[in-house]
């Protein structure tokens, strides 16, 4: 499949409850994932005067360029990582991040990101460094099983990660899938697919999603204006961890689990949260997108409290100790 242009709008996940929480939406926006051009497109109908659409990926450009000049000189357009979304502006007035593989990605089979459509094992966002198809042939079966554990979640890591090193080489998402299967149980109707876990796992060491996510938050708190809100859609529980540990941590609001340990210290906070719980989906959206029933919006205003940097294992990013 070409980059043509793509005419069926695509619909961000939250962006009603997202509008609606950072409404009086105005001034210069970021986004961080501009991906389909979704979040982009409706931060502009809602009232931002500008919008900088930041991508890895060169092809969400690509295919956003018969659109994108309608709003003139209020987009600008960087290939680049959010996690340096700092260098790219200040003083902002907002920033959206919406986490994961967009649409664009899954339904392209020569991008690699999913097991439904056989396509060479990549899944580089920016289509650059090391690919799924380098890890699986290429690293050690300790490195492939930790992967497959901390970042998927999967309790047979060990034994899928034998099984990948065993069947090398690996060059296609179909062939991967198969060697997984082949040590999961069959799925029953209404669970996800036994390689799943795996694919999520691979796709987020190959892109450092994690590393980034943290790198990400702070870079925020640096551009963000006093008064500027931060907005986080997150897809799966350790995303989600991590944002609400993020705002916890730097709002003067993290709970000392421990009551005889010794009081944590005080800070100014950089960060006010007004709504301490994740917003969902409604039933509406759960009908009509149920891509959406997993994600999780979060909201934050900035302070005007000086920007500090935060150590990413504060905020449960998974770690290479523990594993069973």
């Amino acid at each position: 499949m070409s980059a043509a242009a793509d005419e069926t709008p695509h619909i961000p996940v939250l962006i009603r409850p997202l509008i609606a929480a950072v409404s009086p939406v105005s001034g210069v926006w970021l986004d961080g994932t501009f991906g389909n051009g979704g979040y982009t497109r409706a931060l502009l109908e809602a009232g931002a005067d500008t919008v900088i659409g930041v991508d890895r990926d060169p092809l969400a450009f690509e295919m956003a360029s018969h659109w994108v000049p309608t709003y003139g000189d209020r987009i600008k357009l960087v290939q680049g990582v959010f996690s340096k979304l700092d260098d790219y502006a200040s003083d902002l007035d907002g920033v959206v991040l919406d986490l994961g593989v967009s649409s664009m990605q899954l339904d392209l089979a020569e991008r690699g990101f999913s097991f439904m459509r056989d396509g060479p094992l990549d899944m580089r966002m920016s289509q650059e460094g090391r690919s799924a198809a380098d890890i699986c042939n290429e690293a050690e079966e300790a490195e492939i099983a930790d992967i497959i554990y901390l970042y998927g979640e999967e309790r047979a890591s060990r034994r899928i990660a034998k099984a990948i090193v065993a069947a090398r080489p690996l060059d296609t998402t179909l062939a991967l899938a198969k060697v997984v299967e082949g040590c999961l149980p069959r799925a029953k109707p209404g669970q996800s697919h036994p390689a799943t876990r795996t694919f999520q796992a691979l796709r987020i060491a190959v892109n450092n999603e994690y590393g980034e996510l943290a790198e990400g938050l702070m870079a925020a708190e640096r551009a963000l204006k006093p008064g500027g809100q931060l907005a986080v859609v997150t897809f799966h529980s350790v995303e989600d961890r991590m944002v609400k540990r993020f705002f916890q941590a730097r709002s003067g609001n993290a709970a000392n689990a421990n009551r005889y340990a010794p009081a944590l210290e005080e800070i100014t906070p950089a960060w006010k949260v007004s709504q301490r719980k994740a917003i969902g989906p409604d039933e509406q959206e759960l009908a009509e997108n149920p891509r959406s029933r997993s994600a999780k919006l979060r909201v934050a205003v900035r302070t005007d409290a000086p920007a500090e940097p935060i150590d990413p294992k504060d905020l449960g990013m998974p770690m290479k100790k523990g594993r069973k």
